[in-house]
């Protein structure tokens, strides 16, 4: 049997939905990963920088703009002892400029993922995956990298059918 590690990235606060601004208490992708844990014996592992986001949304945006654009790679709060255990790693992140949070590319340089396979999903407001499975696949040398799940993030609540059939096709459930 396969061991899985779901390692996500999430934000509360302000966020955008469709047009709107509104304030959540759990962000959209802490909530896809509520939704995986319900299916899969699973860990878990939450990528927490040090220095976080503002709250709010318009500043928020402006400070990942700008540690993409300087490629700027995030302290982490804590880190996994070893990652050699795990089969699959489910990667779960919002959609930032069109890839990863610059905290996920800290956590997976971090690691070898040589023979292993990742399984990215990204919630977003429209703009998909962007670039981030063709950056995973950079970063994580050796990995195998199975399409990735975009769900809108102002639909997640209503995201557990999309999310068990990425679970099946991907012969986790």
């Amino acid at each position: 049997m396969n061991k899985v590690l779901i390692a996500y990235f999430s934000r509360a606060g302000e966020n955008y939905f469709g047009g709107t601004l509104r304030s959540v208490e759990v962000g959209n992708t802490e909530i896809a990963v509520e939704k995986i844990k319900e299916q899969l014996n699973a860990d878990v592992f939450q990528v927490e920088m040090k220095k976080t986001y503002a709250k709010e949304y318009m500043t928020c945006i402006e400070e990942a703009k700008n540690d993409l654009q300087n490629q700027v790679r995030p302290e982490l709060v804590h880190i996994l002892d070893k990652i050699e255990q795990y089969d699959i790693v489910i990667l779960a992140y919002p959609n930032y400029w069109g890839t990863m949070p610059m905290a996920m590319f800290t956590f997976l340089e971090k690691f070898d993922f040589f023979g292993k396979t990742i399984l990215p999903l990204c919630t977003n407001e429209g703009s998909g995956m962007g670039n981030s499975e063709k950056e995973i696949k950079t970063v994580c040398h050796g990995a195998k990298v199975a399409k990735g799940l975009s769900i809108i993030g102002s639909d997640v609540a209503n995201a557990k059918p999309q999310i068990e059939k990425w679970l099946k096709i991907n012969h986790l459930i």
